[in-house]
């Protein structure tokens, strides 16, 4: 999730049944599955039994065509069972466990918990057994993958599939639980593609990527916050009025990483050398080497060793029409200079998508847990818990617990709609960052003064205000965008959370965990090659989101890490929780109410007409920002006792928001 000037990008993932933090539970009616049958769990969709007040209507049932052919994924139980799998990783991540980051291998992680051979070959020949056609089983035996038709599939699971019409969509789905015997249903975690619900990340590789549509930020704009003072047009002769009885500044240019790091770590000599970040996107950009050097050399990041920015790439793409995969090449951009900006000689590991549908980002994550090169990965995509298939949140689920058991963190951004409402209609969190195994991250509005001081955060969320024709007033066009998070409806409230969070009347995992930058008009210089009017070049914008916050936490992990000798913390949040003073908590800023942005009529002329917007601070949707955790800022913004967070530091009591 990346904004940059002018212009918002969604992209979206998956979500969850209502379960337990870190187990899933089955949506299903309460009747008996017959004799000699189990009901296999996540197969009923969870947006087909939602009850929420507001939740979308289902119209137009019918029977689907018998002879229409579907592909399904059967998945396949962990060596051992589900219920040792979680609790090995519940184990590993407590600070106060014997096993505490006592983090397996690869190959330790396949010997104790992959799928056996034995479990695919039962599946597979019940599955033939039922006249399906077995089309492959995964390289890691995580799911056997078959085809039939519907009428087959009826048959072989016990069930009716339906035709539907889902948030937009015409799907097929099915209305009751997936059966399987008994003998099988110990080697079934679910059945994926029952439902033909289809999760695309609309922007958030072709053998080619076009460069995208040029941009350039308006001017003025200030090199640090509260530079140039917003009482006079470009022209520096006509007044601007001011805000709220305030004189405000312009916005920032978009801040460089000397000034980004000198804001977080106080100048810490810390580089983040030794740890690999890894970043997954759709697509990949093939100029992004070149870009990122070029950007990164210019603006004091140092260039960029042999070997230290790397791609991992899937066999081939597809659905480039559907998933813009130029609009992707922002989002690359954006994530692998923050990491840089942070922690300069940190390797970064690429892993592109094959395309910004839902499965294809699955496989991406288990190519990053598979391989094992990175201890930290961030994902700026993600989508509301509205959207989404069952099953996809139990194959997500699986990758999670692979990569807290190798000491792998996973971060993903919150969002940048707020509580949503604006949005889809709903009051909802989003997924995966609602996940009880990732750490979610949310967004603040922060100014960075002369010398890389930092002079405050607020909460990101903005309300916007256009200047009166007279040039005398400002106008309330009211809320634009801000940071993501709330109150999972589909998981409960971790035990980490306990103590930390308050025991409101929402219950569910809390979001986010933690914030950093991440409002537009405070955000970041990036660089990258764009197509404008006259000619493909390089130029650079300012960009925010919590697409960028992500990032720029991953960075300052990847610090952490070297500060720990290299030891990761595979999932992070039970030991940040245990070390809430770690982040400083993020209040209400009544003093900074917002800036001015100035804006080109024509973005990519910088000849032509400007305009003049106030951009607020704090105001994000129904969302508040407030003493101790909070559903914008979660525990607050990490300090320089983040760089220290080991394994030392993690017998601290929890402490309480105060509220």
């Amino acid at each position: 999730m990346h904004l940059r000037s002018r212009r918002s990008r969604l992209i979206a993932a998956a979500a969850a049944l209502l379960v337990p933090a870190g187990a899933l539970a089955t949506a299903q009616p309460a009747a008996a599955a017959p004799t000699g049958l189990v009901a296999v769990d996540a197969t009923v969709p969870h947006w087909l039994t939602a009850s929420r007040s507001g939740a979308r209507t289902l119209a137009k049932a019918s029977p689907a065509d018998a002879k229409k052919k579907l592909d399904i994924k059967v998945y396949l139980a962990p060596k051992g069972g589900q219920q040792a799998l979680e609790q090995a990783v519940a184990a590993v991540s407590d600070p106060s466990s014997a096993t505490y980051q006592q983090f397996l291998t690869t190959k330790q992680y396949r010997a104790a918990y992959e799928p056996t051979k034995a479990s695919a070959t039962k599946v597979t020949r019940w599955l033939e057994a039922k006249h399906l056609k077995v089309t492959g089983t995964e390289a890691q035996r995580r799911y056997v993958s078959a085809r039939g038709t519907i009428a087959q599939l009826d048959h072989a699971f016990g069930i009716t599939l339906t035709d539907l019409n889902h948030d937009g969509q015409r799907v097929v789905a099915p209305t009751t639980p997936a059966m399987v015997p008994a003998g099988v249903a110990s080697s079934v975690l679910t059945v994926g593609g029952l439902d033909t619900t289809v999760n695309r990340m609309e922007h958030r590789q072709s053998p080619k990527v076009t460069p995208p549509d040029g941009f350039l930020n308006g001017r003025p704009c200030s090199l640090s916050f509260g530079q140039v003072k917003a009482n006079l047009q470009a022209d520096f002769k006509t007044p601007l009025p001011k805000f709220q009885g305030k004189t405000l500044s312009y916005s920032p240019c978009g801040y460089t990483g000397p000034q980004l790091r000198a804001a977080y770590t106080k100048d810490t000599t810390l580089s983040g050398a030794g740890v690999t970040v890894a970043i997954t996107d759709a697509y990949r950009w093939q100029l992004i080497a070149k870009d990122a050097n070029y950007y990164a050399t210019s603006h004091g990041d140092g260039a960029y060793a042999p070997g230290q920015l790397t791609e991992n790439l899937p066999s081939s793409y597809r659905d480039e029409e559907a998933c813009d995969p130029s609009g992707w090449s922002g989002e690359e951009t954006l994530d692998v200079e923050a990491v840089h900006a942070m922690a300069p000689d940190a390797k970064i590991r690429y892993y592109a998508s094959s395309s910004c549908n839902d499965d294809d980002f699955q496989a991406t994550l288990a190519r990053v847990v598979d391989e094992n090169v990175a201890k930290v990965v961030s994902n700026s995509w993600g989508d509301v818990e509205d959207n989404t298939t069952s099953d996809s949140v139990v194959a997500y689920e699986q990758v999670f617990l692979q990569g807290a058991l190798q000491g792998i963190t996973f971060m993903f951004s919150s969002g940048d709609n707020g509580d949503e409402v604006a949005n889809t209609g709903l009051k909802q969190a989003d997924f995966p960052t609602s996940d009880p195994y990732v750490t979610s991250v949310g967004g603040t509005a922060t100014g960075i003064g002369q010398g890389g001081v930092k002079l405050f955060d607020a909460g990101w969320g903005t309300q916007r205000y256009t200047l009166s024709a007279d040039g005398k007033t400002w106008v309330g066009q009211g809320y634009q965008y801000g940071a993501g998070g709330g109150y999972s409806s589909l998981f409960n409230r971790p035990a980490y959370q306990a103590g930390v969070v308050p025991n409101a009347t929402q219950g569910g995992r809390a979001v986010p965990d933690i914030a950093m930058d991440a409002d537009p008009t405070t955000g970041m210089l990036v660089g990258q090659t764009q197509t404008f009017p006259d000619r493909v070049k390089y130029a650079e914008y300012r960009i925010g989101g919590t697409s960028l916050a992500s990032p720029l936490l991953a960075g300052m992990t990847a610090l952490t890490i070297q500060q720990n000798g290299g030891r990761p913390f595979g999932q992070l949040n039970p030991t940040l929780y245990r070390n809430a003073s770690v982040a400083d908590d993020v209040v209400p800023q009544p003093n900074q109410l917002g800036a001015v942005r100035a804006d080109y009529a024509d973005g990519t002329d910088p000849t032509s007409k400007v305009g003049y917007t106030v951009r607020t601070f704090g105001q994000d949707s129904s969302l508040p920002v407030t003493k101790g955790w909070d559903p914008v800022t979660g525990l607050g913004v990490p300090n320089t006792g983040f760089l220290k967070l080991t394994t030392g530091t993690a017998t601290k009591t929890a402490v309480t928001t105060g509220r």
